[in-house]
């Protein structure tokens, strides 16, 4: 049962990596636009943590 559930995980991992690192048209991948759009994501965390910060207290 174990070698089973490990095949499953490692082909579900496979097939991420796979989708993340394929190029489009252009020559981006998927990858590269997580990153790009990760600095505004992290700053509306901050703000929504301190939104949540304020009303709390």
């Amino acid at each position: 049962m174990g070698i089973i559930r490990t095949a499953l995980i490692g082909a579900a991992v496979y097939g991420a990596v796979k989708y993340l690192t394929k190029k489009d048209v252009l020559g981006r991948t998927k990858l590269d636009e997580i990153k790009d759009r990760a600095p505004e994501w992290i700053e509306k965390a901050r703000s929504a943590a301190n939104d949540f910060k304020t009303r709390t207290i």
